[in-house]
């Protein structure tokens, strides 16, 4: 049986280790049901954790095996001193809609009001750089603060407590229909970013390579399975996330497939497009990403023999 191992305490035991995840995706889901984690050697437990630049710091501080957050969290941490690194992207583009509170439709409504976001540092907080800037507006002419997840989010701009909020799916589309006015729309740009990427501490990469390849392979193998079998993939979503309206969960699944590389590569004009959002540091990639491991995958022909089975 699996021996469930957390945090510091990390052993290998008969070649089998517990890796805490944060957050939801469709191919940790599906890789864990349909045994592509176990069939590899792992136990995979996942916690849902409101705001993605606060998981990175978990897993910095050593309480947490691997994370996806975008990597917007990544170059926050490691310019303050962290050492983590991505390795592998399950989005390569911007989801975020930016809905604002009633009597809120032009930029100078807006002007000096709040704007709620996750987590400083997340994906919601370094987007809204680009939001702004479609209504000629800087960080400088609103006020930020952290209001958690997006369901907390929404109540707040409804009820007028923030200004504005950006969410993704499936809130965004929940937005829509309660009527919340969609002050800026980045989906339909499809602007290259690196949205929800696979992250783990550098040391890692060569302490725990092997591991971390197995992990890989499932989850590749997770992602290939849910972009091919979209009603196994419903069933899954449905049963993990407790998503018990079709149209939601719908909703949830085609957003999946619209964003999720198969391979989950790193897109390079993501990673440039993050970057530019954060001048004074650092702007070597290989600072912040590492492509060694699907470099290597690759290279055996793993990504081949996916393609082979699924999409045949």
């Amino acid at each position: 049986m699996p021996t469930k191992i957390h945090a510091r305490s990390v052993r290998v035991c008969a070649a089998v280790l517990a890796l805490v995840l944060v957050g939801w995706r469709p191919a940790w889901y599906m890789a864990r049901d349909a045994g592509f984690y176990s069939a590899q050697g792992l136990k995979v437990d996942i916690i849902n954790m409101s705001g993605g630049s606060r998981g990175a710091a978990e897993l910095q501080a050593g309480r947490l095996d691997i994370m996806h957050v975008g990597l917007s969290s990544v170059i926050r941490i490691n310019r303050a001193g962290g050492d983590i690194r991505t390795i592998g992207s399950l989005s390569n583009v911007i989801r975020f809609t930016f809905f604002s509170a009633p009597g809120v439709k032009t930029a100078a409504e807006l002007k000096g009001g709040v704007i709620g976001v996750s987590t400083f540092g997340s994906e919601s907080d370094s987007t809204v750089t680009l939001a702004l800037a479609r209504l000629a507006l800087t960080r400088n002419d609103v006020v930020l603060k952290e209001y958690g997840g997006g369901v907390r989010r929404l109540d707040a701009v409804r009820s007028g407590e923030i200004k504005a909020t950006p969410l993704n799916e499936p809130i965004a589309s929940l937005a829509r229909a309660q009527g919340v006015n969609v002050l800026v729309d980045l989906v339909p740009e499809q602007i290259p970013w690196v949205f929800s990427s696979i992250v783990v501490r550098r040391g890692d990469i060569a302490g725990r390579r092997d591991l971390l390849m197995r992990f890989l392979k499932g989850t590749i193998e997770g992602n290939y399975l849910a972009l091919n079998d979209e009603k196994r993939a419903k069933e899954v979503l449905a049963k993990e996330l407790k998503i018990t309206d079709p149209k939601v969960l719908d909703i949830t699944y085609n957003d999946f497939k619209a964003q999720s590389p198969a391979n989950i590569e790193i897109s390079q004009p993501g990673t440039e497009n993050i970057l530019a959002q954060f001048p004074g540091g650092s702007q070597r990639l290989e600072d912040y990403v590492d492509a060694s491991l699907l470099a290597a995958l690759k290279a055996e022909g793993y990504f081949t023999a996916m393609q082979q089975k699924y999409f045949r």
